[in-house]
């Protein structure tokens, strides 16, 4: 139920993040800026054992998958990211501090074009492709 929680928090802030008003008053400085077809991901060095083993190569295949799509990887540099999308829009995100495992290892892809999506480990490629065919 946390877990659904802090998602949802998380998706309202992404929704209210988009302000094209902001372009230029922003103070990028405390943000890791992504303009960039992209995929981010935080370095992680989780304890060893077969769930870590399992998220990492669930992990392996979405990020293999999204190089095939050519999107580059880009480790968060912090915690406040700032997404800026072709039309200027600015889309900011607050990553929390992970509390487990599948946070350790979030994935949020961006195309310039569109908002971020996050990704669900769990739920495979099909995501993407609905996310790049939209």
């Amino acid at each position: 139920m946390g877990k659904i929680l802090s998602f949802l928090a998380l998706a309202a802030g992404l929704l209210f993040a988009c302000n094209p008003q902001r372009e230029g008053t922003t103070d990028r400085s405390r943000y890791d800026v992504i303009t960039e077809k992209s995929y981010i991901y935080r370095e992680h060095k989780p304890a060893p054992g077969p769930l870590t083993d399992s998220v990492m190569a669930l992990k392996q295949q979405i990020t293999e998958y999204l190089q095939q799509q050519g999107f580059k990887p880009h480790m968060a540099g912090k915690d406040s990211l700032l997404f800026v999308r072709t039309n200027n829009q600015e889309v900011m995100i607050e990553l929390p501090a992970p509390q487990d495992i599948w946070e350790m290892n979030t994935i949020i892809v961006f195309d310039p074009a569109k908002n971020p999506l996050f990704i669900n480990l769990h739920k495979g490629t099909a995501q993407l492709d609905h996310y790049l065919n939209k």
